[in-house]
């Protein structure tokens, strides 16, 4: 935070947070979003905003813009909007009559394929009518820069209740009221940057050797990442694929749900974890999609999977926080119970070699680096593929939730595509189930319900190879 005046205020992106913004491309918006499927009539539009306005507090970032340096030569910061119209930001829609599923679908595809527009807070809510008889949905679509996915806090966290009863949101108390500080000026922003880039690095650097001090603390992590980052080094590219080409700007959303206590008992059965099961279903299901196509299975994929790095004590707070780690995807694997013995090997040896800590080390130097180095670098990363797709797992709460005493019935992830990956895979638990998004690219991913299709079976030979289910205890089995 600064400014050349103490009620003027505004807050830095991180060079993470940056990242999201500078591997932007008219193809490849990096929003991330979901499809959330509610019980009952819709809220009204009075209704749901008077919510959202009793609880903006908790999340400020959501009534804040992006302000840019001149010349790029500082990472852009968090101002207020002082013309922050919630309204603008809560749209409505109605599928056409009959509605289901796959209209639901072709309406998020035209909506996922759309970019955030910058001028105002990076977030959209769609509320959908029409899905079902007595079913609406809401489509979220929030820009990665302000949230994470995994371990950071939202909106959708603040809105959503455990008890069906709803009296209504009540007025935001008067100290919590949310109040537009004036923003700096652009001089003031140029020089502060200038100022930042020379003088931090000078000052992290002094406080590296003091212990308990931040500078200390970035320089831990620096140097302790160091080894796994020269391991990352020598990944290279990743296999050559038909999951990576130049992509377009139209995209497909497919949804489909797993049950979270079958992908349980599997791991119980054939060891792993949950997350080692997913992975093997994905690449299950991927090696289905590609020998529909008629392509060669002769090795295994690579696949980014993102890992939260946040201490339990910053947890709900803003901005992103995640690493990566890139897992070996065995689609070249016939059988379903080697594809979880290779991942959960694989899986095993990544946790051991402590990659994700190289990634975060890297991190942590984009923050001492300029921008306009830091912000080339990361386009040019962003144009080879280091992976093939992205698998995102996110663990979701197990009981059931509610916006406005309305009950939630399932909720689909969904994760932004690269200017060269084509498919991208989103998984959230909640309430006993897993909703998987699927987003691909609508010219090389047309076959995307084909791996909708593929999943369910994925997990079947799954729980074929893991034996037939104990019955409930006090039955006996059928003779």
């Amino acid at each position: 935070m600064g400014g050349d005046e103490s009620d003027v205020w505004y807050e830095r992106l991180t060079a993470l947070d940056a990242a999201f913004l500078d591997i932007e491309a008219p193809t490849a918006p990096m929003h991330v979003g979901s499809v959330s499927l509610f019980q009952g009539r819709p809220p009204g539009q009075d209704e749901l905003a008077a919510l959202i306005a009793s609880r903006l507090d908790r999340v400020p970032r959501y009534a804040q813009k992006l302000a840019s340096v001149p010349f790029g030569l500082g990472r852009p910061v968090w101002v207020d909007d002082a013309g922050f119209d919630l309204q603008r930001h809560l749209l409505r829609t109605a599928l056409p009559r009959p509605g289901g599923m796959a209209e639901l679908g072709k309406l998020v595809s035209l909506l996922f394929a759309r970019a955030l527009d910058r001028s105002k807070p990076l977030w959209e809510y769609w509320v959908v009518e029409g899905v079902g008889p007595r079913t609406f949905a809401v489509v979220s679509k929030t820009h990665h820069c302000m949230i994470d996915g995994i371990s950071g806090v939202d909106l959708a966290s603040i809105l959503m209740e455990t008890e069906p009863g709803s009296r209504g949101p009540e007025p935001p108390r008067e100290s919590a009221a949310w109040k537009p500080r004036p923003a700096p000026g652009t001089v003031s922003l140029f020089v502060d940057s200038l100022r930042d880039g020379v003088l931090r690095p000078l000052e992290m650097a002094r406080e590296a050797l003091t212990p308990a001090t931040e500078g200390r603390r970035a320089l831990e992590e620096i140097v302790g990442g160091l080894g796994p980052l020269a391991g990352i080094s020598w990944l290279g590219p990743a296999p050559a694929s038909p999951l990576n080409c130049p992509v377009g700007g139209g995209r497909l959303f497919e949804m489909v749900s797993i049950d979270l206590p079958e992908v349980k008992r599997v791991r119980a059965a054939l060891g792993g974890t949950v997350n080692d099961v997913v992975l093997a279903v994905v690449a299950g299901a991927l090696r289905s999609l590609l020998l529909g196509r008629k392509e060669r299975v002769d090795g295994p994929l690579r696949v980014m999977v993102p890992v939260s790095v946040r201490p339990p004590e910053e947890r709900g707070t803003l901005g992103n926080q995640v690493a990566a780690i890139f897992c070996p995807l065995p689609v070249h694997e016939a059988s379903a119970l080697l594809r979880l013995r290779e991942v959960s090997t694989a899986m095993k040896g990544l946790k051991e070699s402590r990659q994700a800590v190289g990634a975060m080390a890297l991190t942590r130097l984009g923050n001492f680096t300029p921008h306009v180095l830091a912000a080339l670098a990361t386009r040019l990363q962003a144009g080879a593929p280091w992976f093939n797709l992205v698998v995102t797992n996110v663990p979701g709460p197990q009981v059931p939730l509610y916006l406005l005493g309305r009950k939630l019935l399932a909720c689909y992830p969904a994760v932004p595509l690269t200017t060269t990956t084509t498919i991208s895979v989103a998984l959230l638990s909640y309430d006993g189930s897993i909703g998987i998004g699927l987003l691909g690219d609508a010219e090389h991913a047309e076959d995307l319900p084909e791996l909708k299709r593929a999943i369910p079976t994925a997990l079947a030979e799954l729980s074929k190879a893991a034996g037939p289910a104990e019955p409930p205890r006090g039955r006996r089995p059928r003779s």
